[in-house]
């Protein structure tokens, strides 16, 4: 079975049949995936002052398919692939943050060629789910990622005081970056002080609730080299990254201001030190006026690309 590439000239698609194929080669060549993953141009590499942009598409594999208002938004495979496909178009856009499912279909359509690929390592739990503190590692292997030519993983880390299904979550947290580590991975962990309201989790984002959800956070595992912080963007962001020196990529959430309102505060938060990028997800994949590429070009147009190389950062160090 043959692997399309992505097209320059994409739109979100009526088409029942149009991955149609996907189906067909999954049935008959599911090696097919193995074999573009190996095959796929790799992205050149990270480096400092160059933010990279990573589009989050794991959503769904959480049951969380709601965006705004609509509860199901994320529930039309074909949409969500049309317009992550929108998105990957722009150059500007390094790489995505997927489940397996998502990403095995994206390397199928050839639209990973250079990018950055991060895997979602632990979807166990569910939104809504009784124990969903007990947040176990449903999905991407450090191993099946570095089998994939991936550049790390992503491990969502809810911290809840008073659960204790908490605990084991920062164990296997631990040992996912030990993992990963050892494979020169990135671990990309994005932590929170939740709590449990009327049956819901709810992410505490006030300024030193996330400053100590980083503190916890950034002390898991054996190793921190490859760890890399993601994080919300919050009140006092300055003091937030104080909180660390790790790498560190914004998350975009499900946010109920404008959408003026949400780039003005990523812009802002970009220019702090330490600020590696932007991971998002719903915010520009299902905005507001249906306009994907515009809003990724929008995003894409806050990030800083000024390259920084080791020779400048040592002459900084011995000035």
């Amino acid at each position: 079975m043959s692997v399309k590439t992505a097209s320059t000239t994409l739109a979100v698609d009526d088409d029942p049949h149009r991955y149609e194929h996907l189906s067909v080669i999954r049935l008959e060549d599911p090696d097919a995936i193995a074999r573009a993953a190996k095959a796929r141009r790799r992205h050149p590499g990270v480096k400092a002052g160059m933010q990279n942009f990573i589009v989050a598409a794991d959503h769904p594999a959480r049951g969380a398919l709601a965006v705004g208002s609509d509860p199901v938004a994320m529930a039309d495979r074909r949409q969500l692939l049309d317009r992550l496909r929108i998105a990957l178009s722009n150059p500007d856009v390094d790489g995505v943050l997927a489940s397996p499912d998502v990403m095995d279909d994206l390397l199928l359509l050839g639209a990973l060629e250079g990018k950055l690929m991060f895997g979602s390592m632990n979807r166990g739990g569910l939104a809504g789910l009784v124990n969903e503190f007990d947040d176990r590692f449903t999905g991407h292997t450090a191993a099946a990622l570095e089998a994939l030519g991936a550049d790390g993983g992503k491990m969502l880390t809810r911290i809840c005081l008073g659960d204790p299904d908490t605990v084991a979550t920062l164990e296997a947290t631990a040992r996912a970056i030990n993992s990963l580590a050892e494979r020169k991975l990135i671990a990309m962990v994005e932590p929170f002080l939740s709590v449990r309201e009327n049956g819901k989790v709810r992410n505490d984002l006030s300024t030193n609730a996330v400053i100590k959800s980083v503190a916890i956070a950034e002390g898991l595992g054996s190793s921190s080299a490859y760890t890399w912080m993601k994080l919300p963007v919050v009140a006092g962001m300055e003091r937030v990254m104080a909180s660390t020196t790790m790498p560190t990529v914004l998350l975009g959430g499900d946010p109920e201001g404008s959408q003026e309102d949400v780039f003005s505060s990523w812009q802002a938060a970009l220019a702090l030190p330490g600020v590696q990028g932007l991971t998002v997800g719903r915010t520009l994949l299902y905005p507001h006026d249906g306009d994907v590429a515009g809003a990724v070009a929008t995003a894409a147009s806050l990030l800083h690309h000024t390259p920084r190389t080791a020779s400048t950062r040592t002459a900084e160090v011995s000035e």
